[in-house]
């Protein structure tokens, strides 16, 4: 299956405004990447496409990123050096476990929304949104082949 049409125009729309208003409670900057295959181990290449999308470039070192490789039933969480720096051990567990839990089931897009619901929550404890805020990253949907 085609990336692009794995979730459907209207899907699509949803998980970018989720992210829009994820990123209203916070100064951090999630990003959903989906692709059909994995190349190689799946944080090694969501670590790879972090950096591909430049997701380093951040002020304050706070991007997420989501990646679902749609074939193989795999997705990671990552977050960026100034998240790993502040939050404890296993701090994505509780939200792959609910993104697992509506993916299991076939619902993908809301497993994707409430996944970034959950980091935009998580986030705003560690970096709160600021009013001199600005989107650094965007809110597009990525997608591989």
């Amino acid at each position: 299956m085609n990336p692009k049409d794995f979730l459907g125009k209207e899907n699509e729309k949803l998980i970018m405004e989720a992210i829009e208003r994820a990123e209203g409670q916070t100064s951090g900057e999630i990003r959903v990447h989906i692709e059909s295959k994995c190349k190689g181990e799946v944080l090694d290449r969501a670590a790879w496409l972090f950096k591909k999308l430049k997701m380093q470039k951040t002020k304050e070192r706070n991007g997420v990123l989501i990646y679902l490789s749609i074939d193989d039933h795999q997705f990671a969480i990552i977050g960026d050096s100034g998240i790993n720096k502040v939050v404890p051990v296993g701090f994505w567990n509780e939200t792959k476990e609910l993104m697992i839990s509506h993916f299991t089931k076939g619902e993908f897009a809301v497993g994707l929304i409430k996944g970034i619901e959950e980091a935009g929550q998580h986030l705003k404890q560690y970096f709160p949104c600021q009013v001199d805020d600005v989107n650094e990253l965007s809110d597009e949907i990525s997608y591989g082949k």
